[in-house]
C-alpha cells in the first residue's frame, strides 16, 4: 500500500514538475564531442566522422541550452535525407524526436518517433518517448482547459458582479 501511494504521489508530483525520464546533458560532455570531430577530421575517417556527429547530436539535442538543442536538430535534419541505413535512420529519427520535445514541438516529436516505429516497431526506447510526448500533450491540454475555464470564471464573476452593482 504504502508503495501505491508513494508512486501515486510521485506521479501527482511529476505532472505538475513536467519531470521526463530523458536524460540532459551538459556542455562539457557537447565540448568532448566537438574535440571528437576536430580529431577525427584529422584522421579524414569518414565513419569516424559520421560516428563522432552522432553522438555530438545526441549532446546537443539532450542539452538543456535551446541554442544547442536547435543546432542538434539542424545537424540531424541535414543528415537524415542523405541516410540509407535503416538502423541510422531510426536512430535520427529519434534523436530529431527528441530534440522536437524538448524544444516543444511535441506534434512534430509525435511524428518522428511514430515514423521511428514504423521502422522499428518494438524499440522501447521509442515506446517510452512515445508515451511521454503523449503524457505532455494531455498535460498541456488539462492545463490549457484550466486556464479557460478560470478566464471564464472570472468574467462570468466580473458580470454578475457589475450586474449586482446596478440593482
Amino acid at each position: 500500500m504504502e508503495a501505491k501511494m508513494s508512486q501515486f504521489f510521485g506521479s501527482v508530483s511529476d505532472f505538475f514538475t513536467g519531470a521526463d525520464h530523458i536524460p540532459w546533458c551538459d556542455r562539457d560532455v557537447i565540448a568532448g564531442c566537438e574535440r571528437e570531430i576536430a580529431e577525427a577530421e584529422k584522421a579524414s575517417s569518414d565513419e569516424l566522422i559520421s560516428e563522432c556527429i552522432m553522438r555530438l547530436s545526441w549532446a546537443l539535442v539532450h542539452s538543456r541550452q535551446p541554442e544547442d538543442v536547435q543546432r542538434g536538430i539542424a545537424m540531424l535534419e541535414a543528415s537524415v535525407s542523405g541516410t540509407t541505413s535503416p538502423l541510422q535512420l531510426r536512430e535520427q529519427l529519434y534523436l530529431l524526436a527528441v530534440g522536437y520535445y524538448r524544444s516543444g514541438d511535441y506534434t512534430k516529436s509525435r511524428d518522428l518517433v511514430e515514423r521511428c516505429l514504423r521502422i522499428a516497431p518494438d524499440w522501447r526506447q521509442a515506446l517510452t518517448l512515445k508515451k511521454t510526448i503523449e503524457d505532455r500533450i494531455t498535460k498541456d491540454g488539462i492545463i490549457g482547459i484550466g486556464i479557460a475555464v478560470t478566464a471564464v470564471g472570472l468574467l462570468a464573476g466580473g458580470l454578475a458582479a457589475a450586474l449586482s452593482r446596478k440593482k
